[in-house]
C-alpha cells in the first residue's frame, strides 16, 4: 500500500517507507502478486512510478527496509523498489554512501546538495516483517507476528529520515533515558494518528 500511495499521490506525501513490500504496479492479479513475491518478473516494473501520475516533482523521499532472510517476499523486491525510485529521482545505481547502523547495512542516495532522497536498510538474517528494537531504555513496540525483534527500531530510524525527530533531540538534551524518548514517540504517534483521522481512515 505504501508503494501505491507514494506512486499515485506524490503531491500529497513528502516521504514514505516501504517495509518488506512489492514495487508499485508489478502485479495486476493475485497469481501475479504471488509470483512477484517470489522475485520473478520484477524488471517489468522499473518505469511504472513515473507514469503513475502527472506529477512533475518534487518527489517523495523513500525509506526501504527488507530482511535478507525473507522467504515470504523475496529481497529482490527491495532492489526493484530502489530502481523505481532512483529512476524518478534521477539517481544512479551506486549509492552516495554505505554505512552500518545498529550493525546493519544502510545505503543512501543523495541529490547534488547532499539531501538524502532514498535509503535502504538490509536487516541481515531477518525474515518477513518489521524490525523492532523493543528492549532497553529506548525500546519501542513489542514483538509479535511480523513484528520482529532485530535490535533496530525502523520506526525511530524512519522518523529521523523524514526529519520528524527534532523534538526528540531537543528533549534528549534536557533529559535522559526512556523519559525523553517516550515524549518524542508520543509526538510521532500523535502526528500519525492526526493524519489518519484527517484522511478519514480512523475515527
Amino acid at each position: 500500500m505504501a508503494s501505491v500511495m507514494l506512486a499515485t499521490y506524490p503531491d500529497v506525501f513528502a516521504g514514505g517507507a516501504i517495509i518488506a513490500g512489492l514495487p508499485y504496479g508489478c502485479a495486476n492479479t493475485v497469481p501475479e502478486a504471488f509470483d512477484r513475491m517470489k522475485g520473478n518478473g520484477l524488471a517489468d516494473a522499473d518505469g511504472l512510478v513515473r507514469g503513475a501520475s502527472g506529477h512533475g516533482g518534487p518527489w517523495p523521499i523513500v525509506s526501504v527496509w527488507h530482511g535478507s532472510a525473507d522467504q515470504t517476499v523475496h529481497p529482490a523486491n527491495a532492489e526493484a523498489i530502489l530502481r523505481q525510485w532512483r529512476m524518478v529521482h534521477g539517481l544512479g545505481e551506486k549509492p552516495t554512501r554505505n554505512e552500518m547502523v545498529d550493525s546493519y547495512p544502510r545505503r543512501v542516495w543523495c541529490d547534488g546538495d547532499g539531501r538524502a532522497l532514498i535509503e535502504m536498510y538490509t536487516i541481515t538474517g531477518m525474515a518477513h516483517g518489521t524490525p523492532l528494537a523493543a528492549q532497553g531504555s529506548d525500546g519501542c513496540g513489542a514483538s509479535g507476528p511480523h513484528m520482529l525483534e532485530a535490535n533496530i527500531s525502523s520506526t525511530r530510524r524512519i522518523a529521523e529520515f523524514w526529519g520528524l525527530t527534532a523534538s526528540i533531540h531537543k528533549d534528549t538534551a534536557r533529559a535522559t533515558g526512556a523519559q525523553s524518548w517516550s515524549r518524542g514517540i508520543g509526538s510521532i504517534q500523535k502526528t500519525i494518528t492526526d493524519a489518519l483521522r484527517a484522511a478519514g481512515l480512523i475515527k
